[in-house]
């Protein structure tokens, strides 16, 4: 499906989400260093987990806000909120205010709006495009994404610690403009029928949807698989997640400035803020370049052993962090880094889809997004373990906690086998 045959709504939302994504992606990788700064590591840590708790509670009625109130209303509101969010975290940073805890609300506002955006996003996808077409649409959408990861930190490098305010509030104007554009060019793609039959089945309180999401998940402790699965993503979870929050200070800590070379008859230099931006960068790069061919080459191995891969890649990427501060070293380590992304992308939505009954996959997958919703509350936790025993030791119980799940992987797989021996009996 080209994209020239998509509905409106899809083009609208396609070339609007490319601007606010560039726009969060020049901001958000620093947001760590930037409170870090502020608050210290410790606190930093404290407030980015109350952040996140927000966002997830706001993540479990997303959804049933898309179906009860419709899709475009609930981008429009959302883009909105998260427009004037970063607006009042401009003005947080202005010349005439400078209020971290204001920027703090800021952010955490903003996070709750994108939480409600997303379920929308998505089930716009599911009204409009055919099944066959959905996984190119979601792919050129993720590909979108991955473009502004690559140029968006390599820019926020240098405007967010320098022109602060002109950055934010330029990211809070283009919000606003997505969401007017998402409300005046789209139409509504919610079907009419679909309203009706939520109202008919009484999903019209959003604290009963809290409450049936959540005996949803009581789903895991019946499945030991799945149980495992889930525990495994958590742990996992807790490195890669610290490619906005922990390595990102680190960097901060251990360059202050450091000479690449000379080239074309100049001294070229990074600050620790600049390579971070340059590593997420090479993230995003090589996620756009090799996702297709990893993923591929990926299937040639037994599962077990390609998620026991991603683990052991993972574990390697956080040994090499504090060894060295040198750039080049990063660099490499990046890139294992992200091997260790990229060796499990599809399988894992594979593995969940096989392992859920035909009636409950929808339960399934949202019990499987337990992996990072709990692991993204958790992550921030490493700011304060940090102040207690360092940096070196920090990296070393993320490996641990990455070799961990890895174990817990091939547990899994042996409880599955055993599964699949006794259906066939």
């Amino acid at each position: 499906m080209r994209i020239r045959d998509w509905d409106r709504p899809l083009k609208v939302r396609l070339f609007g989400e490319f601007f606010s994504n560039l726009s969060f992606w020049m901001v958000f990788p620093f947001l760590a260093i930037y409170f870090a700064d502020e608050f210290g590591t410790s606190m930093a840590g404290i407030l980015l987990v109350i952040s996140q708790v927000f966002s997830v509670a706001a993540n479990l009625i997303g959804g049933y806000c898309a179906d009860r109130f419709g899709r475009r209303t609930m981008l429009f509101f959302s883009a909105t909120v998260e427009g004037a969010a970063f607006i009042l975290f401009a003005f947080a940073n202005s010349p005439w205010l400078d209020s971290p805890l204001l920027s703090f609300v800021a952010f955490t506002i903003a996070g709750v709006a994108g939480s409600f955006y997303h379920p929308a996003s998505q089930a716009i996808v599911a009204d409009v495009v055919p099944e066959s077409d959905r996984s190119t649409v979601f792919s050129v959408f993720y590909t979108s994404i991955n473009i502004s990861v690559v140029i968006g930190p390599i820019v926020g490098a240098v405007l967010f610690f320098q022109y602060r305010f002109a950055l934010l509030l330029t990211a809070g104007l283009i919000f606003c403009l997505v969401g007017l554009a998402l409300r005046l060019l789209t139409e509504e793609t919610l079907p009419e029928e679909m309203k009706k039959q939520l109202v008919a089945r009484g999903g019209n309180g959003w604290m009963q949807v809290v409450v049936d999401q959540v005996k949803a998940y009581g789903l895991i402790v019946r499945d030991r698989v799945f149980l495992l699965y889930v525990i495994a993503g958590i742990l996992l979870g807790q490195t890669f997640m610290q490619l906005d929050l922990l390595i990102p200070v680190y960097m901060k800590e251990v360059i202050d400035k450091q000479v690449l070379g000379n080239f074309f008859g100049r001294e070229w230099a990074v600050t620790g803020e600049g390579s971070f931006g340059i590593l997420l960068s090479e993230n995003g790069l090589l996620v756009v370049l090799l996702t297709v061919f990893v993923s591929r080459w990926m299937t040639k191995y037994p599962e077990k052993w390609v998620f026991f891969l991603s683990s052991f890649l993972y574990m390697i990427a956080m040994l090499i962090f504090p060894m060295t501060a040198n750039f080049w070293v990063f660099l490499i380590a990046m890139a294992i880094f992200t091997l260790g992304e990229l060796a499990t992308v599809g399988l894992q939505e594979s593995f969940v889809s096989k392992l859920a009954p035909a009636d409950m996959r929808g339960q399934y997958f949202a019990a499987a997004s337990l992996r990072y919703t709990i692991g993204r509350t958790i992550a921030p936790l490493v700011f304060p373990l940090v102040t207690w025993i360092g940096f070196t030791w920090t990296f070393v119980i993320l490996a641990v906690l990455a070799i961990g799940s890895g174990f817990i992987y091939l547990v899994m797989f042996k409880e599955y086998d055993k599964r699949r021996k006794e259906i066939a009996l």
